[in-house]
């Protein structure tokens, strides 16, 4: 146990703008979740519908975890060049999505004229979307060639606001089965597989570096300004910040060295957040009177998970730096996030609305006759 005073450590820009960037992609994402089911709801557009989990998928996420978590670290050697390809279109695509609210907001305040250009996959296909896809695809090809920290932590938020958009949850007894899962999940991998597999599981493939396929590619061909790509790469399923950010740095620690924290313990949060978001917009929509809507406007369930999730993100930081050791932190962030909610919807005698969700309103009803 490392003595009390190193707590200080927190305070280093890099810890400071871990903790600050966390708390403000997870709630980013839970906002975007919102505006997109708005979004889809008011174009009745439910082709791109997001995908609703069950009881059985809830169940199958740590399985699939941790399935996919021994392949990396058996055979990530092997496939590291087919998962960096995998990520840079799962990057573009996600990219992409977070843009289009940011380009549809500059073409409605300028009134610029957007035409068709074709027609793809039965959608349209606009001008305005052709540079983004563009810039989307430039950003992920500079990633590709320098690996830099900045990008891959830009792909790395892109990708946790898609997923926490397009993947949501119905229910806070859904919500609770999954994260109780994950949660015995990340202890097991952090704590125990060494005990199983040699080596710590979860470390192993958080720490491991892709082989740059381009590099490969570029070597193979002879081609100039080969120094310039990198030939190796963090990928962007992680949030990294270099010890030395801004000139701050722990005494002992390497200038490479990076503080890292895991997409899931963004968008597993981020998930729940999305989900008592959604209801705090629906009761304050639905509130039959000015008093009740003024009430839940002070009461928001998203502010008591949002502080719940800042404080567990800053104790996980402090044991990892007190015990000298990698932390499990889904053991900090969902007793710190889901036990503030439902113990205030208790209180509030909502906790059978929260724990059951919304019944099917009109336009769910609607699309069920269409379908």
């Amino acid at each position: 146990m490392e003595p009390l005073w190193k707590l200080t450590y927190l305070l280093e820009p890099a810890s400071v703008t871990l903790i600050l960037t966390a708390v403000a992609v997870t709630f980013a994402s839970a906002l975007r979740a919102l505006n997109y089911g708005k979004e889809m709801e008011r174009n009745r557009d439910f082709s791109e519908a997001s995908i609703t989990l069950d009881r059985s998928q809830a169940l199958m996420i740590p399985l699939a975890s941790s399935c996919s978590l021994l392949l990396m670290f058996y055979l990530f050697a092997s496939v590291s060049h087919l998962v960096t390809a995998f990520t840079a279109i799962a990057s573009a695509s996600s990219l992409f999505f977070c843009l289009t609210p940011y380009a549809t907001y500059v073409k409605s305040q300028f009134g610029l004229v957007d035409p068709f250009v074709s027609r793809c996959c039965s959608k349209s296909f606009t001008r305005m979307q052709g540079i983004l896809l563009l810039v989307s695809v430039g950003i992920v090809c500079a990633w590709l060639v320098s690996g830099h920290w900045i990008l891959n932590n830009l792909l790395g938020i892109s990708i946790c606001i898609a997923f926490v958009s397009h993947v949501r949850l119905p229910n806070i007894k859904i919500c609770s089965l999954l994260l109780v899962c994950l949660f015995v999940y990340d202890i097991f991998w952090v704590f125990f597989s060494e005990r199983f597999f040699g080596a710590n599981v979860m470390v192993s493939v958080a720490t491991q570096q892709a082989s740059n396929p381009v590099h490969t590619v570029a070597n193979s061909l002879s081609l100039p300004g080969l120094q310039l790509i990198t030939k190796k790469l963090e990928l962007p399923v992680k949030l990294v910040f270099p010890r030395n950010l801004m000139g701050g740095m722990v005494p002992g620690s390497n200038a490479v060295e990076f503080m890292m924290l895991g997409l899931g313990d963004m968008a597993i949060p981020g998930m729940l957040l999305a989900l008592v978001l959604c209801f705090d917009h629906r009761k304050s929509r639905d509130a039959l009177s000015p008093m009740d809507a003024s009430f839940s406007k002070g009461h928001k369930y998203i502010w008591f998970a949002l502080a719940g999730y800042a404080i567990g993100l800053v104790t996980a930081l402090a044991a990892g730096i007190l015990t000298h050791s990698p932390q499990p932190a889904l053991l900090y962030l969902v007793p710190s996030t889901l036990g503030p909610v439902i113990f205030i919807s208790w209180t509030k005698k909502e906790l059978l609305e929260l724990w059951e969700g919304p019944g099917p309103n009109s336009s769910d009803k609607a699309h069920l006759m269409e379908v």
